[in-house]
């Protein structure tokens, strides 16, 4: 049975490459589906370095919007899809004024019935520092908090990296 598995942390904690260490392992046929929507030099830049750094084994699928059927696209093509990341792609659905919560509904509909292949999503855990200021930072950081709480319940695997140091929340401590 195909076991799907979420990583959270912070921002440069090691997530995405403990991430891809678990995809790579997981699989023969990997592939990586970027959510960044690329709107500026630095953005750029941040995606060249994560392009150079996880090397010609994955197949890079760039996908900012539509989550749940390119999971399932890619499905019939490879054996894991590691998902990079979560908080970019709840970002990039607050800024084309889509319904978050739906969006969610349908990511977790897809990912309890989709066995074709292992899901790794990755994800910023931004509930952990001060209460922002503003209102819409306040929305993504519910959205994204409740976001992890539903996929958590149907993921079977579910870490929290820090350090590089991947902590074991639910299910198998990993095999690397």
């Amino acid at each position: 049975m195909t076991r799907h598995t979420l990583v959270l942390g912070g921002a440069r904690s090691g997530k995405t490459a403990f991430a891809e260490r678990l995809a790579l392992h997981a699989g023969a046929r990997p592939a990586y589906l970027a959510t960044a929507s690329v709107l500026d030099g630095e953005m750029r830049d941040r995606v060249s370095t994560h392009k150079a750094s996880r090397g010609v084994e994955f197949t890079t699928i760039e996908e900012p919007l539509a989550l749940s059927q390119t999971i399932v696209r890619a499905g019939a093509q490879h054996d894991v899809i590691l998902v990079d990341c979560l908080t970019l792609w709840i970002t990039n659905l607050l800024m084309a004024n889509e319904d978050v919560a739906t969006a969610v509904s349908d990511l977790y509909a897809t990912l309890t019935e989709f066995r074709q292949a292992k899901v790794v999503l990755v994800s910023n855990e931004v509930g952990l520092g001060i209460v922002p200021d503003n209102a819409m930072a306040r929305t993504f950081r519910d959205l994204a908090g409740s976001a992890h709480q539903r996929l958590a319940e149907i993921c079977d695997d579910v870490y929290f990296v820090a350090a590089g140091l991947p902590l074991t929340l639910k299910g198998d401590a990993p095999a690397l």
